[in-house]
């Protein structure tokens, strides 16, 4: 799960740069997205972490779950090193060696059990959650440089969030039948199809780890409180503390990643200026 995230945010923060920058809450940078290659690939890898994430959510609480998938960030920035060669600052190795360790420290307090319900007051809530997101989605994409990566990565990040809380009870399910008539099902999907495009954005405006860092940030939070109050998440007894240091571990960890993240590659409005799409004066590289 952790390595098919990781890979997925490479392989998509490659096509998102290479994808005519968006200005305004388009679903069709999605169909346009689409049509590269490259991140068809990252797509895959992302419903296969996706898959795996939904049947660990049946047992494991959504701390856990979801602080997995940020690692999947520690994932991108080694391999976009390796294969893009990015150069991360040292600051940002000591916060992916940090990021682990939060992680180790909360699969060893985590204590398997079956979600609880969520009641109608929670499909309610999710269903406004979704209205809410998209209409700050509406406006945040206005912003450019790190401070869009950030916001609109923040909001990705709660759309996944909403997801996470969708996909713990819906996990228990165990009818066909159930499962499709379950309004939490679509209520999922729509936070996903939300969350993917506005993380798409995110990419197209700075800094790969900062989008996903913030995303990250803002995603764990709200899952976590949500599955300890409401869905029946558990700690082992007396590893209360690890669990709360392994969860601040590495939620400072991807927090402090979106401040020292450096943007690794720039949108190719360079290639859109030589082919007369943007005018001759245009700057070669995008504002911070």
């Amino acid at each position: 799960m952790i390595v098919a995230y990781g890979i997925a945010n490479l392989l998509q923060s490659v096509a998102a740069a290479r994808t005519t920058l968006h200005h305004n809450f388009d679903p069709g940078l999605l169909l346009r997205l689409a049509g590269h290659r490259t991140y068809l690939i990252g797509l895959g890898c992302q419903v296969a972490g996706f898959v795996l994430a939904f049947l660990a959510r049946r047992d494991l609480p959504l701390f856990l779950v979801q602080a997995s998938v940020a690692a999947g960030l520690g994932v991108t920035a080694i391999l976009g090193v390796l294969v893009l060669k990015w150069r991360l600052p040292t600051a940002e190795v000591a916060l992916l060696v940090l990021l682990f360790a939060g992680i180790a420290g909360l699969v060893l307090s985590a204590q398997p059990a079956q979600s609880g319900p969520l009641g109608t007051a929670g499909l309610v809530a999710l269903a406004v959650a979704l209205a809410v997101i998209a209409v700050v989605g509406f406006f945040a994409v206005r912003l450019h440089g790190a401070p869009g990566s950030v916001a609109l990565g923040s909001l990705a990040g709660l759309a996944f969030s909403a997801a996470a809380v969708a996909a713990r009870p819906l996990a228990a399910v165990t009818s066909v039948e159930g499962f499709v008539r379950d309004p939490l099902l679509y209520l999922l999907v729509a936070h996903s199809v939300v969350g993917q495009l506005l993380l798409g954005l995110a990419m197209q405006r700075g800094s790969t780890t900062a989008a996903v860092a913030a995303m990250d940030a803002a995603g764990a939070v709200p899952a976590a409180i949500v599955g300890l109050l409401l869905l029946n998440d558990k700690i082992w007894p007396g590893r209360e503390w690890l669990a709360a240091l392994g969860f601040l571990t590495t939620l400072a960890a991807v927090i402090g990643l979106t401040r020292y993240a450096e943007p690794q590659h720039h949108h190719e409005v360079v290639r859109e200026r030589d082919r007369g799409i943007l005018p001759a004066g245009a700057p070669a590289h995008p504002r911070r």
